[in-house]
């Protein structure tokens, strides 16, 4: 039974509550409400905007994000900085600290008393008689002097060459490479001497030879650096420094001293595989993020007796 005071119902379409906005989306699931073709009814088009503000993100216009910008890295082209080429305390500390105490025995050389100096060199020589009775503190001790003085070559060597050794590879590795080639150098010359002296090719003064300086260790430093170079590079280094050598050895002056450089230049050679190894460690410990601290551990402490 109608009572006449509004449109048919008979659908089962609920009535609207109030009058429709552009926009406020329909919520999900609600029927889209039809009123009649007269008295202020929608269009095809005003429902078509109800549906699609309905599809719309309720989070508005979306905002450009911001691109991050890339860390600046040095261009394959870009200008060389000839300052790597010295040693630094932070940058490169073995080599720095090394050369400082170099310095200061080369002080003691140089304007100590010359029976001081003579006592000192002795005591610190690498000779049969020595590495016989205190074999390590004479093969570190020699290596804290230099034989020729600053003149020598082979402090510039130092200088350039454990610089660009310990900037690839860190101050340990440098330093494993020098000691291994001062050692094994050292040894390799030695112990033929006593073997000769013991089967009487050679006096018994030849027991005491004085021998020390760092030589061997830059030596040996040349041969590992020119594995890590480019082979443009690697080949003129180790002919020019084989030349130089071969040059000494032919000369005559020192035959043990100049077969010792040979040899260690040939074990810095023979650690190319390990300096490699060692160049890639140290690189990808240059980018790894520093490890956060251990939490400390709160001991209980007993409560005591009242």
């Amino acid at each position: 039974m109608e009572t006449g005071a509004g449109p048919d119902r008979t659908d089962g379409t609920p009535p609207a509550a109030g009058p429709f906005l552009d926009g406020i989306p329909r919520q999900p699931g609600a029927a889209t409400p039809e009123r009649g073709g007269g008295g202020g009814g929608r269009s095809g088009s005003a429902r078509e905007q109800v549906r699609s503000s309905a599809s719309r993100s309720p989070r508005g216009p979306a905002v450009p994000e911001r691109r991050a910008r890339p860390a600046r890295t040095a261009a394959p082209g870009s200008l060389p900085r000839p300052w790597r080429l010295l040693p630094t305390p932070t940058g490169t500390p073995f080599t720095f600290w090394y050369l400082a105490v170099l310095v200061v025995t080369s002080l003691v050389t140089e304007y100590a008393d010359p029976t001081v100096v003579h006592a000192l060199h002795q005591g610190f020589s690498t000779d049969v008689a020595h590495l016989a009775s205190a074999r390590v503190p004479v093969l570190v001790g020699s290596a804290l002097w230099i034989a020729g003085g600053v003149a020598s070559p082979y402090v510039l060597g130092l200088v350039l060459v454990l610089t660009a050794l310990e900037r690839r590879i860190g101050g340990r590795r440098t330093a494993a490479v020098f000691l291994l080639g001062h050692v094994l150098a050292t040894l390799a010359t030695e112990v033929p001497v006593g073997l000769a002296v013991l089967a009487g090719e050679l006096p018994g003064s030849s027991l005491h030879r004085l021998d020390h300086g760092i030589s061997f260790g830059v030596a040996a430093s040349v041969g590992a650096l020119a594995g890590l170079l480019p082979w443009w590079s690697r080949l003129p280094l180790l002919l020019a420094f084989g030349w130089m050598l071969l040059d000494d050895l032919m000369a005559f002056t020192d035959p043990m001293t100049n077969w010792g450089h040979l040899i260690a230049l040939g074990i810095g050679v023979a650690t190319w595989p390990w300096a490699r190894r060692w160049r890639h460690a140290a690189a990808r410990e240059a980018v790894a993020p520093p490890a956060p601290p251990r939490p400390r551990r709160l001991r209980r402490r007993p409560l005591s007796d009242c």
